[in-house]
């Protein structure tokens, strides 16, 4: 009887300390909660705010994700609040802004687009032929987009680029074709 009472003791014991680690464990979380929502918000007030264009902001974060390991990388953001919480504010703003593209119609897109291509030092014809060449656009795609988000964005990107190569004259021969 007193190796049960031992055993339930223990039992009793054991389910106590699982519930403070437990407890311990939620309020860590929400911590880390709480300081990548002041990240994000840093980087939104101190950064993105300052990029006029939606497609822009994509650019700019998709700068920072480092192609060899897939982190986000911004050293600044780092030293206030840590690598691990720099690299997940960055990836929810980055995903924050790809879904605000996605929720434009094709004309805003549109209107954003050359929004940024006109901040560019290079001629906007220059610009969408190496586009069409290169596709650059397809690497400013948050890792975490759907298939569906994919395709949508390739398919809306690649309209884009031929409407404005029309408006531009860009569809003709460059001489580095």
């Amino acid at each position: 009887m007193v190796w049960s009472e031992e055993g339930l003791r223990f039992r009793l014991v054991y389910q106590i300390d699982l519930v403070y680690y437990l407890n311990v464990e939620m309020k860590s979380t929400e911590a880390n909660e709480g300081l990548d929502q002041r990240a994000v918000a840093d980087v939104w007030r101190h950064t993105l705010s300052q990029i006029p264009s939606v497609f822009g902001r994509l650019v700019y974060l998709a700068g920072l994700r480092n192609p060899n390991s897939a982190r986000y990388e911004h050293h600044g953001l780092a030293l206030v609040f840590g690598p691990d919480h720099a690299t997940r504010a960055l990836k929810k703003s980055h995903q924050q802004v790809f879904a605000e593209w996605l929720s434009f119609n094709l004309e805003q897109q549109l209107a954003d687009l050359s929004l940024y291509l006109s901040d560019l030092p290079e001629e906007k014809k220059t610009v969408l032929q190496a586009w069409t060449k290169l596709k650059p656009y397809k690497n400013v795609l948050p890792s975490s987009a759907k298939p569906v988000e994919r395709r949508l964005y390739l398919q809306e990107m690649e309209t884009m680029i031929e409407l404005l190569k029309g408006a531009s004259g860009a569809g003709e021969p460059g001489p580095d074709s």
